[in-house]
């Protein structure tokens, strides 16, 4: 896996992460909140035999990226785009799991000449959502996130500084007590092992520098995303569980509902967390569109 930092709009790096078939399609990954842009052994190894050069970065503010305070969702196409550039890549195609997911789609709004297909996997949806409970049927450790999210950056400061703490103290056998409000069974049978070790590692890499990724997405996603999901012209895959805790499943009725065209598999026996087994699903439907 190659690494290295590029430089973005506003003289700020992202650091950048390859695997993969090096002279294969690009495709751009989005990560989740909190995250960072480490690729998974399963989905490069997936890359490699599918003739993918499979691309994450860090958002901003997570792991080796600058930070970008008051970023909104749409702020990640410039970004993106400037990563493509680097990489000498003219089109690309993109997926994005839970916070991840209004990145990826942002890109598929905002870069319609550059993004052939999208992905999204537990995806959140906007904030102001008509007809949306965003936060009906989420696990008491989001509701109490979000809800400091909306109190504003001194109240979900110290709780993020709290939570990054517990989360990186625990290890990858402490991921399951430490999100047990988020975890239905499935997540959780699901996070053990390789998995876990993953899971674990994706997060804490993310938070070495800090919590201000983690706050600049919480902050992000409970204000407007500056673009419109119904806007998108490109093929969109969705996956969603409805067993979810972290992305209700309503999250994506909405935005099936809204996004033209999109291709909807909403499961009744999957979550959040254990969907992440079917990117070689997404990566084989990504290259067919």
């Amino acid at each position: 896996m190659g690494e290295h930092a590029v430089r973005v709009p506003g003289g700020r790096t992202v650091y950048v992460y390859e695997a993969g078939d090096p002279g294969g399609a690009p495709v751009v990954v989005h990560h989740g909140t909190p995250g960072c842009g480490l690729l998974a052994g399963a989905w490069s190894r997936d890359a490699a035999e599918r003739g993918i050069r499979l691309v994450g970065f860090d958002r901003p503010g997570y792991g080796g990226s600058d930070r970008h305070p008051d970023r909104s969702v749409a702020a990640v196409a410039a970004d993106t785009a400037a990563v493509a550039d680097a990489l000498g890549a003219d089109s690309f195609r993109t997926w994005g799991v839970s916070g991840g997911g209004p990145h990826a789609l942002a890109c598929a709004a905002l870069l319609p000449d550059r993004v052939t297909s999208a992905a999204v996997i537990g995806s959140v949806a906007p904030f102001d959502a008509a007809g949306l409970d965003w936060m009906g049927g989420m696990g008491q450790g989001n509701i109490e996130e979000f809800s400091a999210a909306l109190a504003g950056p001194d109240v979900l400061g110290p709780l993020l500084a709290q939570e990054s703490a517990s989360l990186v103290a625990g290890g990858p056998a402490g991921l399951t007590a430490e999100m047990a409000t988020i975890l239905p069974p499935v997540d959780a049978a699901a996070l053990t092992g390789e998995f876990a070790e993953f899971i674990y590692t994706w997060m804490a890499t993310g938070l070495r520098s800090g919590h201000d990724g983690w706050l600049d997405d919480d902050l992000a996603f409970v204000r407007p995303w500056s673009f419109d999901p119904a806007t998108i012209a490109v093929p969109v895959l969705m996956l969603h569980g409805r067993q979810d805790l972290m992305v209700p499943f309503p999250h994506a009725q909405w935005l099936s509902e809204r996004i033209p065209g999109v291709t909807a598999r909403l499961t009744d026996q999957d979550g959040h967390l254990n969907l992440l087994a079917q990117v070689s699903r997404v990566h084989g439907w990504l290259l067919e569109h």
